[in-house]
């Protein structure tokens, strides 16, 4: 990638690549510089856009902090809730684990 982009953060055109992170000088924000940034708009593993009140489908096994089993892959979750401020950026119940936050790169559009 020849091009040095804007950071997505703070907007500051003060960026350089260091290994394949593209990072900025001013707030020290490093993101993928080969994934497409996006505004607005979060996107499930395989590129699709999602919105509240989707359904999406868990494509691998997710361990969970104090359950004795992890969410298993296939699991479908109905009616999430997008949440822009994290990276969890999934807010959603699944049954036998109540509420969650999930990250949109584990998860698929139903």
């Amino acid at each position: 990638m020849s091009e040095i982009l804007p950071c997505p953060k703070c907007n500051s055109e003060f960026t350089y690549l260091q290994d394949y992170l593209m990072v900025c000088s001013q707030c020290f924000y490093e993101w993928d510089s080969s994934q497409k940034i996006t505004e607005d708009k979060i996107l499930d593993a395989n590129g699709n856009e999602l919105q509240s009140g989707d359904s999406v489908v868990v494509i691998r096994d997710l361990p969970v902090k104090g359950a004795p089993k992890p969410v298993k892959a296939g699991t479908k979750v109905k009616n999430i809730r997008l949440n822009f401020d994290s990276d969890h950026n999934i807010d959603c119940k699944i049954e036998s684990f109540g509420a969650m936050a999930l990250k949109s790169e584990v998860v698929k559009k139903a």
